[in-house]
């Protein structure tokens, strides 16, 4: 790729990953000598611990190694190529987690540029490719030509608009494919994603929106952002049924799944009214073989459909949604208070232990 302007000459630090077990590497890393057509390079402000690099580092999730994780984050642009002229240095930004080509099939024809065949996934590749500057476990960011890079509006704090590169531009797309024609819908899950899919169904009408969990913890939350706590583990989902149709006699409108267990999956068919609609978001990992029957949905006519990451727009529309909602929702609960980039393994051990739903981590640059 040819490089077109000039950086400014300096060094990153960044937290280099070498697999499962081993402890994390905080080095300087060289900004690269130019930025090529669309780059931007960022220098991070806060980032946020999502769940999958929780699962990357116990060995859960596989990822190239050596490598720098992170990629729900806020930054400040520090030097831009040519064809980002709207980016001013020290504009606030966030950006997609993906980047993608814009040309190709997935692209163009079928709109899924996260599903782009040359996909890029900031904190998901190798140190090795390209600059290294590829997560947001460090002091900067190299942000690539095909990346969308979207300004934060100032009434957003760092702590509220660092996830939503992430897990509420996820949820905007997940809640675009729920009917609109919703009185009653079920979210499994009452995690980040769920917390924003009760915000974002109720901010759009929706009358009752239950969510299950079997934390005591997180179901607290739930009524802070607008949904109907319902206490429901597997041994108990019987009961939380039972509630929930007794306010939805014929069965619910939609449920949305964003717990990562499939044996939700069957309970939430069975509470599905005939036509019925489930969005399928949170089981990312090999170990999802669901237990339900064609015959099941196909008595039922039910409309099942699964979204994995979202679109440039979504995350456009997140941002906008956070502007206009953030004195509403206690969105700044839910994440911890930084930790320094330098102790990253010690924010891990506190996500691990989820005494909150996001745990922030911020460079030592400022």
């Amino acid at each position: 790729m040819r490089r077109t302007k000039r950086t400014p000459v300096g060094q990153a630090l960044v937290q280099i990953f070498d697999g499962p077990g081993q402890p994390f590497r905080l080095e300087p890393r060289p900004f690269p000598d130019a930025l090529a057509t669309g780059e931007v390079l960022v220098q991070t402000r806060l980032a946020t611990i999502c769940g999958s690099d929780l699962h990357t580092t116990l060995g859960q999730r596989d990822t190239p190694v050596p490598c720098v994780l992170g990629h729900e984050a806020v930054g400040r642009v520090i030097h831009t190529g040519r064809g980002r002229s709207h980016l001013a240095p020290g504009a606030r930004v966030s950006w997609s987690v993906v980047d993608s080509c814009g040309k190709c099939q997935a692209c163009r024809q079928h709109r899924l540029p996260e599903k782009c065949e040359s996909v890029f996934k900031y904190g998901h590749a190798a140190l090795s490719d390209g600059s290294g500057l590829n997560g947001c476990y460090a002091s900067h960011v190299l942000l690539r030509a095909g990346t969308h890079i979207a300004r934060v509006p100032d009434a957003i704090p760092d702590a509220v608009v660092a996830p939503a590169n992430c897990a509420l531009a996820t949820m905007v797309n997940v809640v675009s494919q729920v009917p609109h024609a919703c009185d009653t819908v079920v979210i499994q899950g009452a995690g980040l994603l769920g917390l924003y899919g009760c915000a974002l169904l109720r901010e759009r009408g929706v009358p009752q929106v239950f969510c299950v969990d079997p934390s005591e913890r997180r179901l607290e939350y739930v009524s802070l952002f607008g949904g109907i706590p319902i206490a429901g583990d597997m041994d108990q989902y019987a009961t939380a049924r039972r509630q929930i149709l007794a306010n939805a006699p014929g069965g619910v409108d939609a449920v949305v799944e964003v717990a990562g267990v499939p044996a939700v999956v069957p309970e939430g068919v069975r509470l599905l009214r005939p036509g019925g609609f489930y969005a399928l978001a949170g089981m990312v990992h090999p170990g999802s073989a669901l237990e339900i029957t064609g015959e099941e949905i196909i008595r039922k006519c039910l409309t099942i459909r699964g979204t994995h990451n979202y679109s440039p727009f979504h995350l456009d529309q997140a941002l906008t949604f956070l502007a206009r909602t953030v004195d509403k929702y206690p969105y700044e609960s839910l994440v911890s208070p930084a930790f320094e980039l330098a102790d990253l393994e010690s924010a891990l051990q506190m996500a691990a232990r989820q005494t909150f739903l996001r745990v922030a981590v911020e460079s030592a640059i400022q």
